[in-house]
């Protein structure tokens, strides 16, 4: 019997898990950190503290900028050195909190031991308001505030809570290890996320390269005895871990152009993102560290970290020995979706899941050649786009025409260009494009909006 996937697209790229015996390990606390306020979808946070403030590990430094929007908190204890601008991975400005080191000294009330904590709190309404305290955002890339995914619009139901743990980009391994060794922390965040969705049903999505860990996470549900959470085997196809695919596959529903995964009746979290609900619900903690995978054929070290907000990258590279000579290109992020990191001085955020290493070998394009028209990039989009048609109207600027032919759906999961025989940047583009569909869109909206002020007055 075949395993479930979605039903559109897809690639199947070598996974190269090759750090996936590599425990997670705390790093060492940097000397200094620098803590963006721009670390999740929406508006930014606004800072509360100020240069020369004493803060805990867990204390609010910032605070929502707007709905959708998320607290931020210290990952150290130390003094405020400074608030501005400062470039983050890719070079952008961006406001940071700097804070140097003093101690660890954790805030009242978080409870830092390893007392698993299973009794389901009774309000969900409490549960949702600590949700949204602990700052906690998805952490499989989006950085979606949860506090807002888990309070549905009126008229909107759920009626499946889906935690992704297919890990379905290449060499990432920090949920697999997560599902390995918190597997009773993610089981108990499922059982919030479940309960607080109106106890629901609960699919605890794997793929099948992760055979450990299924059998763990199943073992662990039976252990604590939730009902109502199931684990299933997911087929080895990428992207089987995308929010549309991922509901493809297990609810096997489509969700509309521009719509949200609520509108099919699903709600979707990733691993990590369940283990940050256990820790802000049960014990208080808000986020402040993440499971980092460092890796790459060319990384001598490979490693699984465990990793203080903020810290920057070049801290952690330099703890495993520095960038190998070989190393022509670093990525935040696996190889297919990532983004190439420009500045290692930048610090890490909520999201950041993976560095990876990669050769000149690795990296090299071929040339471009004339599209032959094939239609390899059609057949491999699981969004069921036309990439060799977006790249076209890309080029000539038909923002229009680009939106008809829905660019905004792209969800930049790189299919087109792996399975392109004529080696055409087709992802580039249709990036541009879509970052140009989206401000128009925007445009529209503030128009709009506007326009409806004025005619009140």
């Amino acid at each position: 019997m075949s395993k479930p996937t979605f039903s559109i697209g897809g690639v199947h790229p070598h996974d190269s898990k090759i750090s996936r015996e590599c425990a997670i390990q705390p790093l060492p606390i940097a000397p200094v950190v620098y803590i963006s306020l721009a670390q999740h979808i929406g508006a930014p946070a606004v800072p509360c503290v100020a240069v020369g403030d004493k803060v805990k590990v867990g204390q609010v430094i910032a605070e929502p900028g707007g709905f959708v929007s998320a607290f931020i908190h210290s990952s150290v204890s130390g003094t405020v050195k400074s608030i501005g601008p400062r470039a983050d991975l890719a070079g952008r400005m961006s406001t940071h909190i700097e804070i140097a080191v003093e101690g660890d000294e954790w805030l009242e009330g978080i409870d830092t031991s390893d007392t698993l904590i299973t009794t389901l709190p009774e309000d969900n309404k409490a549960t949702i308001e600590k949700i949204r305290l602990g700052g906690v955002v998805g952490l499989g890339g989006a950085t979606f505030p949860t506090h807002v995914k888990l309070s549905p619009p009126p008229g909107s139901k759920c009626e499946r809570v889906i935690i992704n743990g297919c890990e379905c980009e290449p060499y990432l391994t920090s949920d697999f290890r997560t599902l390995l060794e918190k597997g009773e922390q993610v089981v108990v965040g499922a059982a919030i996320l479940k309960k607080v969705m109106g106890d629901v049903p609960c699919t605890i999505a794997i793929e099948e390269n992760k055979p450990e860990a299924i059998a763990h996470i199943k073992d662990v549900i039976a252990k604590l005895g939730y009902e109502g959470i199931e684990v299933m085997s997911m087929k080895m196809r990428y992207p089987q871990g995308g929010e549309k695919q991922l509901i493809d596959a297990v609810m096997h529903r489509q969700v509309g152009s521009g719509a949200l995964p609520i509108s099919v009746g699903a709600v979707v979290q990733n691993v990590a993102t369940a283990l940050a609900v256990y820790d802000a619900v049960q014990k208080n903690k808000p986020i402040v560290d993440n499971s980092v995978t460092v890796t790459g054929e060319c990384f001598p070290h490979q490693a699984n970290l465990l990793v203080r907000v903020g810290t920057p990258l070049r801290y952690i590279v330099d703890y495993l020995g520095g960038v190998p000579a070989d190393a022509a290109k670093i990525i935040s992020g696996g190889p297919m979706m990532g983004r190439a990191v420009a500045n290692l001085d930048a610090a890490t955020v909520k999201g950041t899941g993976a560095l990876l290493f990669l050769t000149e070998a690795q990296t090299r394009r071929a040339p471009e050649t004339n599209c032959i028209r094939c239609g390899k990039c059609a057949d491999a989009c699981p969004m069921g786009l036309e990439p060799f048609l977006l790249v076209r109207l890309s080029r000539a600027g038909d923002v229009e025409a680009l939106e008809a032919n829905a660019a905004q759906d792209c969800i930049e999961c790189g299919c087109c260009l792996y399975s392109c025989p004529a080696h055409i940047p087709l992802l580039d583009s249709i990036r541009i494009g879509k970052g140009s569909v989206l401000g128009a869109i925007r445009a529209r909206a503030a128009a709009a909006k506007a326009a409806a002020e004025a005619a009140k007055k």
